[in-house]
């Protein structure tokens, strides 16, 4: 799992990231501006974000991100009063904590927003006969054990895990390549046909859409309301 802690406080920011350590691993944001690019850039499980930040406030990079997407957002700041815990709810944050915070508490709460959203904190995902065993980086359909190349896997997790959702290209190859790679971003596309192709020999195919000029969605068995076309 990847997080994003989002405080201009060293201090504070390690300290959330060395809570949430225990669950997976955290890239870090000191201001709004930075905070807002690497959570556009990158797929992240969980995003972590002070109101009072320089640059760009908590609160306008939850704006910003509730117009594209769902990633669980935490607000852990030092602004305590009900009317901006109210505010920060009604612009999509999903919990809020004030400062100072009880770790155990912090981390009881991130699990509590993982197991909410997409089952993400489960360590298997079923689909009727396909599973995904996230601890042991096991890929099954009806018993048969389907050996998946590296970076064809991590894609496949990084879809189920925020299935139902657009995953765009960029947010692919920046959090299985990084942002520093020198490969292309069009390799995105090439391992995506494999991976497509692999499911399509087990009947699977129709849950790896496409959502052109967006990127790529996995689409669950019960997302009846979804097109799956």
């Amino acid at each position: 799992m990847r997080f994003l802690v989002i405080d201009d406080n060293n201090r504070i920011n390690q300290s959330i990231v060395d809570c949430l350590g225990k669950l997976g691993s955290c890239d870090s944001a000191y201001d709004g501006a930075d905070g807002l690019y690497m959570a556009d850039a990158k797929a992240y499980d969980l995003i972590i974000t002070e109101v009072l930040l320089p640059k760009k406030s908590g609160f306008e990079i939850i704006k910003t991100l509730r117009k594209t997407g769902n990633c669980p957002i935490m607000i852990v700041s030092a602004l305590n009063s009900v009317d901006k815990k109210i505010e920060g709810l009604r612009l999509g944050a999903d919990d809020y904590m004030t400062k100072p915070f009880d770790k155990d508490e912090l981390l009881a709460r991130t699990e509590a927003l993982l197991r909410r959203f997409n089952n993400n904190f489960q360590n298997k995902y079923v689909n009727g006969e396909l599973q995904l065993d996230y601890s042991n980086k096991m890929f099954s359909i009806r018993g048969e054990y389907i050996k998946l190349s590296g970076k064809i896997y991590d894609i496949l997790e990084c879809l189920i895990r925020s299935r139902n959702m657009i995953v765009s290209k960029d947010q692919l190859f920046n959090r299985i390549w990084g942002l520093d790679s020198e490969t292309v971003v069009t390799v995105v596309e090439v391992y995506v046909s494999k991976l497509r192709k692999i499911l399509e020999n087990y009947g699977y195919g129709e849950y790896l859409k496409t959502v052109k000029n967006l990127g790529y969605m996995w689409l669950d068995k019960d997302a009846s309301t979804l097109d799956k076309g």
